[in-house]
C-alpha cells in the first residue's frame, strides 16, 4: 500500500504553495484505502452489468502495481475510488443510465495513463472476472 508516513505528508502540506498541491498526497492515501477495500466486492457485484469490467479492473491491477508511476497510480486511485463510492453524479441503481458516468470517467483515465496497462494487468483482470484469455494479451513478450 502507498504509505507517505504522516510526517512525509505534513510536509509536503506544509510545502506546498498551492492549496490543491497540498492536498493531493492526502487525497492519493484516501482513494487507495477506499480502492483497497472497496473495488474487489463491488466489481464482483456488478461486473455482469457492465461492459467495461474488465477495463475498470486491469485499471486496478495496473493502480496496485509497484512498477505503475506515482502520477498514474493517483489517476487511477481517484477513477477507481469514483467507481466505489455509493453517492456519485448518476447513481449507479438506475436502469440503463447508472454506469454512464463511471464509463465516461474510465474513458478519460485510460486516456491520460492508458500506457501504464500492460498485458500482465488485462489477463489479471480477466482471471479475477472468470472471463477467457484474449489471444493478444498472451502475445507479450515484455511484461
Amino acid at each position: 500500500m502507498f504509505n507517505l508516513g504522516k510526517r512525509k505528508a505534513e510536509v509536503i502540506v506544509e510545502q506546498a504553495t498551492d492549496p490543491v498541491e497540498a492536498s493531493q498526497p492526502l487525497a492519493l492515501e484516501k482513494n487507495e484505502r477506499r480502492t483497497r477495500s472497496g473495488f474487489i466486492p463491488k466489481i464482483m457485484r456488478v461486473a455482469g452489468h457492465i461492459p467495461f469490467a474488465d477495463d475498470l479492473t486491469a485499471a486496478y491491477y495496473c493502480a496496485i502495481d509497484r512498477k505503475t508511476p506515482l502520477k498514474a497510480k493517483a489517476v487511477l486511485f481517484a477513477a477507481l475510488a469514483y467507481f466505489i463510492i455509493p453517492t456519485d453524479l448518476v447513481p449507479d441503481i438506475i436502469a440503463g443510465l447508472g454506469f454512464t458516468d463511471d464509463a465516461t470517467v474510465l474513458a478519460a483515465t485510460l486516456g491520460i495513463v492508458s500506457a501504464h496497462i500492460q498485458p500482465r494487468h488485462r489477463r489479471a483482470a480477466r482471471r479475477l472476472l472468470g472471463l477467457k484469455a484474449k489471444k493478444d494479451a498472451l502475445k507479450t513478450p515484455s511484461d
